[in-house]
């Protein structure tokens, strides 16, 4: 989905999920004020806290009123969770392409299956 296509208030969330995502926001990170992040993007403060509320919903922020919006535990959890996924699938296609390795060098060598 190209920016263009995407609503305001969308890249804004997509722009905090791939800070968590990076690390860069961590569990108890506070993210910038509302009028930070409408300054930022060029949205009205609305939007931002249209973008905060998705957040919120996602589990991925929580607010408290007067001290800000702050990345949730969840989110890093949720971070470290795929990172994990991602190794398991990543040693699974190892695993599977030295089964076939073998199999090539095996058929190769006229031994057959």
């Amino acid at each position: 989905m190209s920016t263009e296509a995407t609503q305001p208030y969308q890249r804004i969330v997509q722009d905090v999920r791939q800070k968590i995502r990076s690390g860069l926001f961590t569990a108890g990170t506070k993210l910038p004020s509302t009028r930070e992040l409408a300054e930022e993007y060029a949205v009205a403060a609305g939007t931002v806290q249209r973008a905060l509320a998705e957040l919120r919903t996602a589990g991925l922020i929580y607010s408290h009123q007067g001290l800000g919006s702050f990345v949730s535990d969840a989110a890093s959890d949720a971070v470290s969770d795929a990172a994990e996924g991602w190794t398991r699938a990543l040693k699974a296609l190892q695993e599977q392409v030295q089964d076939l390795t073998a199999r090539i060098e095996r058929i190769e060598k006229g031994q057959g299956n």
